[in-house]
């Protein structure tokens, strides 16, 4: 997390438009009110419309098993400084990961918890991160524990939670109440 309070706050109930309140429609799960980030891109309707439909491919559709989609948004939250998204994630990916698992995601592909197939994956998200390129050796590791959509899905994955940490960073999307910041990823100040 980088600022302590929103550059673009996010939306009241009371000043959503019509347009707005449509757009974050989708973003409302089982009467649990929409998270502050789609709040803050429900400013802008038909861009929230668009980032739902491409996140719900990402979330929902993706060809990678829900724990391996999980290790590549973390690992790009942790790169990227999202403590935002490490938070929502990292309640996510509690359901198929352990404590220690979760936190080597910070440590990257040379933790010792990691299986060669968990190992390609983070390497990959560096390499994005990086140079937005995966190199040869490290795909050639992807290639031998995922076939060709699941790492199209990684890619498509890392490039979606880069995207995301942008937007959560720049615009300056706070926690929901109730949640704690990471110390590892509070870069304010």
């Amino acid at each position: 997390m980088h600022l302590d309070e929103p550059r673009i706050p996010p939306l009241t109930d009371e000043q959503l438009t019509p347009a707005q309140r449509e757009a974050l429609a989708p973003a409302s799960y089982a009467n649990t009110p929409p998270l502050n980030i789609f709040r803050t891109l429900a400013r802008a309707p038909e861009a929230l419309s668009a980032f739902l439909a491409w996140g719900l491919y990402i979330l929902r559709n993706n060809s990678l098993p829900p724990r391996e989609r999980e290790i590549v948004i973390l690992r790009i939250g942790y790169l990227c400084r999202a403590g935002y998204e490490w938070t929502q994630h990292v309640a996510i990916a509690r359901r198929g990961m352990s404590e220690a698992e979760i936190d080597a995601i910070k440590t990257g592909a040379d933790a010792p918890v990691w299986s060669p197939a968990d190992a390609a994956l983070l390497r990959a998200c560096d390499d994005l991160h990086a140079r937005q390129f995966v190199a040869a050796d490290n795909w050639a590791a992807l290639k031998a524990h995922f076939n060709e959509r699941q790492c199209m899905d990684v890619v498509f994955t890392a490039g979606q939670y880069t995207q995301v940490s942008m937007m959560l960073n720049t615009f300056g999307v706070q926690l929901e109440d109730g949640k704690a910041l990471d110390p590892d990823l509070d870069a304010r100040g």
